[in-house]
Formats: structure tokens, sequence, C-alpha cells
């Protein structure tokens, strides 16, 4: 799950700038999920935008706007809409406004209504969990429980705890359980201690040099 806020009706307004036609471009997934880009989010930007003067020449909700295809079969079917558009606002991640930017034909400019916070869970109750992953593009989840020091540490430690880490708590944020703590007892339930005792490598960050791509065969 990739979380998102909406950013401030204000700059997005200061985005938009001369234009006056926008088309609106959401998320059946994430965005949805977050409440930033689903369809009741999108029906209110366009009553703030026709408050402030701008004309709204439609919407589309793609499944999922950072998969191409979907993009290009939801602007098919809104083709003379967004021809209309003097410009798109992206109700959605980062992902997808670069994914509707590349996959939309007239060259219309894209604009993001929501600032990527980072990649989360979802629980049963709905909560949205903290950070859990990094993409860093070298998983050691089956050395550590399941449980990612590389994104809940402060510090980012293989190998830990800090030496600040004080009553099962976090240097950094005492309000926090060190995730080094929460790693040993789950190792511990699960037996396998002894993971522990493997020194972890330094990280090879050559994994995470940016940008990086994947073909598949």
């Amino acid at each position: 799950m990739i979380v998102t806020n909406q950013k401030q009706f204000e700059e997005i307004l200061r985005n938009l700038g001369a234009e006056k036609s926008i088309f609106l471009v959401g998320c059946g997934e994430c965005s949805t999920t977050c409440r930033t880009g689903g369809e009741k989010e999108l029906i209110q930007m366009k009553e703030k935008l026709l408050s402030a003067g701008k004309n709204v020449t439609g919407y589309v909700i793609p499944k999922a706007p950072c998969v191409g295809s979907q993009v290009l079969m939801e602007f098919a079917k809104q083709r003379k809409a967004v021809e209309a558009a003097d410009s798109i606002l992206v109700m959605a991640c980062g992902l997808g406004v670069q994914s509707v930017k590349e996959n939309q034909r007239k060259k219309k400019p894209v604009h993001a209504g929501c600032d990527t916070v980072f990649m989360s869970t979802l629980d049963k109750s709905g909560k949205f969990l903290f950070e859990k992953c990094s993409a860093c593009g070298e998983c050691i989840l089956d050395l550590v429980g399941g449980i990612c020091p590389v994104t809940q540490c402060a510090k980012g430690l293989l190998n830990g705890p800090c030496g600040g880490s004080f009553g099962g708590k976090c240097e950094v944020d005492r309000n926090k359980d060190c995730v080094w703590v929460l790693i040993y007892n789950e190792l511990k339930e699960q037996g396998k201690l002894s993971d522990m005792e493997k020194i972890q490598k330094p990280k090879d960050y050559s994994k995470a040099a940016k940008p990086r791509s994947l073909t598949l065969a």
C-alpha cells in the first residue's frame, strides 16, 4: 500500500496556474483506500475547482494508474474530455502521476494532487501501520523474523540493537519500540535465536542505486 496525503488546495491551484480546463485522474487502489483519490475525493475536488473558476472536463479512476495499459484504456474511453482539458490533475501517488504523463498521447501538462508519504500495510481494522519497506533491493526478512530493521530502525542497523536502546525503546524516539528487541522476541518465539548471532555484511547500496528498472523475460 502506497500512502498518500492530498495536497493543500491552495498549492494545487498555484500549480495549475492559468490552466482553466482540468481533467481528473484518481486511483482505485491505494488512493481510494487512503481517501485521497477515490471517487468521493474526485467529486469533492471537482466542486472545489469549479468554485475557484476552473472547468472540469471529466475524470477517470483506473484501478491502478501506475499501470500504463489501464491509463491508456481509461483515456480512450474519455478521449474527448481529455482533449478538451488544458491539463491533467492526478490524485494518486508519484508513480501514478508519472505513469499518466508517459501514457497520455496529447502531451498535456500533468499535475500531482497528492504527496507520496511511504509504503505501509493495512491491518484488519483499516489502520495504516508505519512504514514497513524501503524497497532497498536486498531483502533480509528471512533472517530477522520478518521484521525489517533497514526501515524500522531509526539508524537502519543490520546488526543491532545500538547502545542507546533502553527498556526496549528506541534511542531516537522513546515512544517507539526498539525494532531489534522486536526481532529478538520474534526469533525467540520461532526458536531461531541463533540467527541473531549471524553477522550481516554491510549493505550493498548499489542494489538500491537509482533509477532502477526490471525487464521480465
